[in-house]
């Protein structure tokens, strides 16, 4: 997979990266950028939630919607009503 010219590129890039930042800044860009991970990962999830919710919710007021419509168990039908 990595030969010895890009295992050596990679180390070059690494120590460049550790002379410019230092070590405490690349640990500190690390755990922002986990947290952004994290936060994302949060805001996709409650996302998702709430579409969930929201179909559940069309679903439920379509159901209630069709069993007004529905005749009682007299066999007459419901009077619509004035909204």
């Amino acid at each position: 997979m990595f030969g010895p010219k890009e295992l050596m590129v990679i180390l070059i890039v690494l120590v460049i990266v550790l002379v410019l930042f230092g070590p405490k800044r690349i640990k500190s860009l690390g755990s922002e950028l986990g947290n952004a991970i994290k936060g994302f990962r949060h805001a996709v999830k409650d996302k998702d939630a709430e579409a969930e919710a929201n179909t559940a919710t069309a679903t439920d007021a379509s159901d209630a919607a069709a069993s007004s419509a529905t005749t009682t168990s007299e066999g007459s039908a419901k009077q619509p009503q004035n909204v």
